[in-house]
């Protein structure tokens, strides 16, 4: 099978999520029908994570031959705890492993690995959004794309922070096997949203929810889970034990937007997630809440 040996790169103070969401990917992957062979490689025998936990059993790089069906994993670490004086240890490594045509990702700040490594120049990336303008202003001559999941350029794959891996992953497997057979494995790891590249790193389910007013968490709670009901702000106010005026005042004060906005988006959101498992139109409208197909396709054409 073409491409089924997934090679994990682990830096010293390698994230801990960063590597175990793409690796579950790819094992959930085999649980279903479609197996890869995982392996592990470092510069260092035995490297330990940013949160203290050592690893073992991991190959040294030179004992791993690449070849172009190959797909290269390299997962975020911890930047203040980079050791630079070891570029020589691995950056031919990931050179010839491009020049030999394999598929070469990074999670979170491995993009700084990718780009120090020169795989980057002139190649539109992302990396975790506290690190953007870091990684642009260290590589001037990449091309830093602020607030998406992952990107794509040719055989490079770069990723935002921690959890985007996943996203990565399952993107990956999507290329190789298609969107049904991702969505079956996003669907066993409880993934609720199968997210795209050009989704923001920030979806509208944890959006406007940088607060501490906890009747407004409890009203974005219930919107998320009765979007297929009809939402009016008097039942929601009740619900809150409030007046309308008072859960509209503090429903913008808290988050940005009103209550309507708010709604709106996140049935925005859920159908475009929907459309990409191929339902029907007509079921996704009535799902979300939608007063009919035409106003969800209306909603559609305004996006194009």
């Amino acid at each position: 099978m073409e491409g089924n040996r997934i090679i994990f790169f682990l830096f010293e103070g390698v994230h801990l999520l960063d590597l175990a969401g793409a690796v579950t990917v790819f094992y959930e992957a085999g649980c279903l029908g479609k197996p890869y062979e995982l392996c592990y490689v470092s510069p260092y025998p035995q490297p330990i994570s940013s949160s203290g936990l050592g690893f073992h059993n991991i190959k040294p790089l030179e004992e791993i031959t690449i070849n172009e069906d190959d797909l290269i994993i390299v997962a975020g670490m911890e930047i203040a705890k980079w050791n630079r004086a070891d570029d020589a240890l691995w950056i031919p490594w990931l050179q010839n492993a491009t020049a030999t045509g394999a598929k070469v990702c990074s999670v979170c700040t491995a993009a700084f690995a990718l780009a120090a490594a020169g795989l980057l120049e002139g190649r539109q990336c992302t990396t975790h959004w506290a690190w953007t303008a870091a990684l642009q202003q260290a590589y001037p001559g990449i091309k830093v794309q602020e607030n998406l999941l992952y990107v794509k350029s040719d055989r490079i794959y770069t990723s935002a922070g921690i959890a985007t891996g996943i996203d990565l992953a399952l993107f990956l497997l999507e290329e190789q096997h298609g969107v049904a057979f991702a969505c079956q494995v996003a669907k066993d790891m409880v993934v609720y949203v199968r997210r795209e590249g050009k989704d923001q790193q920030d979806s509208i389910y944890i959006q406007n929810r940088q607060h501490i007013n906890h009747q407004v968490h409890q009203v974005q709670d219930y919107i998320s889970q009765n979007l297929r009901q009809k939402l009016s702000i008097p039942d929601l106010a009740e619900m809150v034990h409030i007046s309308p005026r008072s859960l509209t005042r503090l429903f913008k004060s808290a988050t940005g937007i009103t209550i309507g906005q708010y709604i709106h988006q996140l049935r925005r959101e859920k159908a475009l997630h929907l459309l990409k498992e191929n339902y029907k139109i007509a079921w996704i409208a009535l799902e979300c809440g939608f007063k009919s197909p035409n106003q969800l396709r209306q909603m559609l054409k305004l996006e194009d």
